[in-house]
């Protein structure tokens, strides 16, 4: 349950443009009672118990946060914190599913597989399958109406000298432009940015091939906004040409120069090395590639942006000592940036897979920060994408059921109450978690009318409620069209009775190398249910195509040991608290060909399945190739 309700700006700004196609989310209720109209407004962002998870070094103004950007905004507003720069890349709208590829690491128990990695086998041929992050599957109502509610819970927690960077494509940048002119005015628009980007030639037979995002870039008022233009370097003297068009002559002393416009139809002789030195004003179109490989960007992120252009929207709209936020975080490429150009961050994402990837990234950059979760009772799985699938197999009897409108999720059948329809909340529309009086009035009247006639009972889960009784008094006061009975649920109940913590055997020795003394954990075995459940799932698919396609099929395997399904570990010093805050004194990551990354570091070596530490270690933390975290007290 939410602690309380931190209030953002009660309205958007009057006489803008404003979309008509949806309903904003104002948790707006109308009922009639007693021959009254009753209108009930709750507004809002939603304020949990947010709970420490790690500290890297110390400071405060630094934060990976998992969570919603609802969530995290209420949070910063409760603490009184105000960001100086947001930048997001939400979801596009695109009808896409995005997929992280999780690579199985060699088995350091087989000497055989020490010697394969040797050979640097193509990156084709390392084992790997997918696994869902998120979907980016949305009609345009619940899209905007999602985005609205965001926008505005971000334009709370900005400072007057504010700017926000919202990035997109053309599947709904020009819905949101409206939307953002609503929420921040027409008046503070400062460019549309086209980001053009290089990729594959292709033929297209109707239209042009789609090779540009759009960022939308507004300032919080007119009258503090901050702004650095700068000038970009000309890379060489051809780029020069290239760009300005001009012809570079030479005088008499062998010194090139060239002719350039000085107003008024005259011509000036300017040296080219000193224009050059120049270089050229940052206009509104960027051409830009996806990664720097030369810097070996890429950290395995699909969504991944590039560093070049956050260093261009963060050096151009905020100065070091600033806090730059990004609410959709995804590779933590934001906070990395930010980090390197002396700009305080705030990393936030729902999805487990965004938070390990920046909180690894910002160590290796060694950055400190704290992260953070927020306590809102759906984090169990590693986004609520994979959650949002597994709730069909993990409530009891729940089935598909086609006659029922897409409100219902399904069904559920017993012999005394017939076919009993569910409605889930949806974890992806943060304003559904809550049931209150306009979410029950909605079932009421929108949802219970339109089923079939022999309904006798329905049942509603929930994530959060305002309070139960008052909820199921509403129910008998407001649900007297239909005879059908309303059985309320507590969906966090289903979802804690599931909690499988992956099993790790191990052997502690205190150790002595030379002058080196310290101590060494080595992993004997390591066995992740939901990983082998996902191999098994994936080598199924796969051995069913392969037969449909009459080829063989080499599936997946995981020796007993299981130690290549293995990401990362961790060992903590300074407490053997299983809940408390996790310190990490010694850590190893492999990296998909079986190299070891140690305490942030790239290595050559491949991982001989040990950790060593200076002190004796109390816990030990273990992250599996899907993401899944388990605290081992040792």
């Amino acid at each position: 349950m939410a602690i309380k309700y931190v209030p953002y700006f009660p309205n958007t700004l009057e006489g803008q443009a404003v979309l008509d196609n949806f309903v904003r989310t104002k948790r707006v209720l109308r009922y009639r009672d007693n021959d009254q109209v009753i209108e009930r407004v709750r507004r809002g962002m939603p304020l949990y118990e947010m709970e420490l998870k790690e500290q890297i070094g110390k400071n405060p103004n630094n934060l990976v946060i998992r969570g919603e950007c609802l969530s995290a905004c209420a949070y910063l507003r409760d603490k009184g914190i105000f960001v100086d720069l947001i930048y997001v890349d939400p979801p596009f709208a695109s009808g896409a599913d995005y997929a992280k590829k999780v690579y199985v690491r060699r088995n350091p128990k087989v000497a055989a597989a020490i010697a394969q990695a040797e050979s640097e086998l193509d990156i084709e041929e390392l084992k790997a399958f997918e696994e869902k992050m998120y979907g980016d599957v949305w009609d345009k109502e619940r899209y905007l109406n999602w985005m609205y509610e965001n926008l505005m819970a971000m334009k709370s927690i900005m400072s007057d000298e504010a700017s926000i960077y919202v990035h997109l494509d053309w599947h709904i940048v020009h819905y949101v432009k409206i939307l953002m002119d609503e929420i921040f005015g027409e008046e503070n628009f400062r460019n549309d940015i086209s980001w053009h980007y290089s990729g594959w030639n292709k033929k297209l037979k109707v239209g042009f091939e789609k090779r540009h995002d759009t960022i939308l870039y507004y300032c919080r008022d007119d009258e503090g906004a901050n702004f650095n233009s700068f000038f970009e370097q000309y890379s060489s003297e051809e780029e020069y040409v290239r760009r300005r068009k001009q012809k570079v002559l030479i005088n008499a002393d062998g010194r090139k120069y060239v002719l350039s416009d000085a107003g008024n139809g005259k011509r000036v002789e300017r040296f080219l090395d000193e224009a050059l030195k120049e270089g050229v004003v940052i206009d509104d179109v960027w051409d830009l590639d996806k990664l720097n490989n030369s810097a070996n960007e890429s950290v395995d992120y699909s969504t991944q942006k590039p560093e070049a252009l956050l260093e261009r929207i963060i050096k151009a709209s905020s100065n070091e000592g600033m806090l730059v936020a990004d609410f959709f975080g995804g590779s933590g490429v934001t906070a990395a940036v930010a980090n390197k150009l002396g700009r305080n961050f705030i990393h936030c994402d729902i999805g487990i897979n965004s938070i390990q990837t920046a909180r690894d990234r910002l160590l290796a950059d060694k950055a400190v920060f704290d992260v953070l979760e927020v306590k809102d009772g759906v984090s169990l799985y590693r986004n609520p994408v994979q959650t949002m699938d597994k709730l069909k197999s993990l409530i009891k009897g729940l089935r598909n059921e086609d006659a029922l409108d897409k409100f219902w999720e399904g069904s559920i059948v017993d012999t005394q109450h017939g076919m009993m329809p569910v409605y889930l909340p949806n974890l992806m529309d943060s304003s559904t978690r809550l049931l209150d009086k306009p979410q029950m009035n909605r079932i009421i009247r929108e949802a219970l009318p339109d089923l079939p006639d022999d309904t006798k009972r329905v049942i509603v889960y929930y994530i959060d409620i305002t309070d139960r009784e008052e909820i199921e008094q509403f129910i008998k006061e407001q649900n007297n069209q239909t005879t059908i009975e309303i059985e309320l649920r507590d969906l966090k109940q289903v979802l804690d009775e599931v909690v499988v913590e992956d099993e790790a055997e191990w052997e502690l020795t205190e150790t002595q190398d030379g002058l080196f003394k310290g101590w060494k954990v080595e992993l004997k075995s390591f066995h992740s249910d939901r990983v082998l459940r996902k191999i098994e799932e994936v080598n199924m698919k796969g051995q069913q195509q392969s037969i449909a396609k009459g080829k063989a099929f080499n599936p997946i395997e995981i020796s007993d040991e299981g130690l290549e399904t293995i990401e990362w570990l961790s060992l903590d010093c300074t407490t053997a608290d299983k809940q408390a805050p996790w310190h990490s004194d010694a850590e190893v990551k492999i990296d998909r060909l079986g190299y070891v990354i140690l305490n942030g570091k790239k290595t050559q070596d491949f991982w001989d399945a040990t950790i060593q530490c200076d002190q004796k270690p109390f816990r030990m933390k273990i992250r599996n190739i899907c993401g899944d975290e388990t605290v081992y007290v040792l």
